[in-house]
């Protein structure tokens, strides 16, 4: 079980899934499961692995109906899974039954997947939906620190005032984040 576990770990650590779909509506980028099955193809010979997407219809008294997506990966003598739930929206406007559970199912093994091999969609619009326009005009309006903004940064920690805050307003290298850290620390 060893060898499942070190192999499922490199992938975890290398694998890199980009965003390649983009919702104009909510002006985001997002990632599907497609994404991540081609981000992961390189690594099944080199690990000598396979990777599988399982659904299942959870029968019972749901309402909505729910599938479960477990995604399996396999050396051939072992196996590591993790499973995604999710509720079919039959109230969707627009959408027949069958495009409901095909919504349903393509969510599910998105997160069945990105539960496998780690990935962290905490910044998605699906988790948070702020990642539009007003994030990467935040992002935009930082500007490097100069030597003497950086100076004036120092005075400023060192009369209790907070990181974060020379953060929010310029982008601060790792070097100089550390130095106002280290004289935080000391005062």
């Amino acid at each position: 079980m060893k060898e499942i576990n070190k192999k499922l770990a490199v992938i975890q650590t290398e694998l890199k899934a980009k965003k390649s779909s983009y919702n104009s509506f909510g002006k985001y980028h997002f990632r599907k499961a497609e994404d991540i099955l081609e981000a992961v193809k390189p690594f099944l010979l080199r690990e000598g692995v396979s990777v599988r997407v399982l659904e299942e219809l959870v029968m019972g008294d749901h309402n909505p109906p729910i599938i479960q997506s477990t995604a399996v990966i396999s050396d051939g003598e072992n196996s590591i899974n993790a499973t995604a739930i999710v509720g079919v929206d039959l109230e969707q406007k627009g959408m027949q039954t069958a495009q409901q559970f095909g919504a349903a199912s393509s969510y599910g093994k998105k997160y069945a997947l990105g539960n496998l091999f780690l990935i962290d969609d905490t910044a998605d619009a699906d988790s948070t939906n702020s990642g539009g326009k007003a994030a990467q005009l935040v992002n935009k309006a930082k500007v490097k620190m100069t030597e003497d903004q950086y100076k004036k940064a120092v005075d400023f920690v060192k009369k209790g005032g907070a990181i974060s805050a020379i953060e929010s307003k310029y982008d601060v290298t790792p070097d100089q984040k550390s130095g106002l850290t280290r004289i935080k620390i000391s005062n």
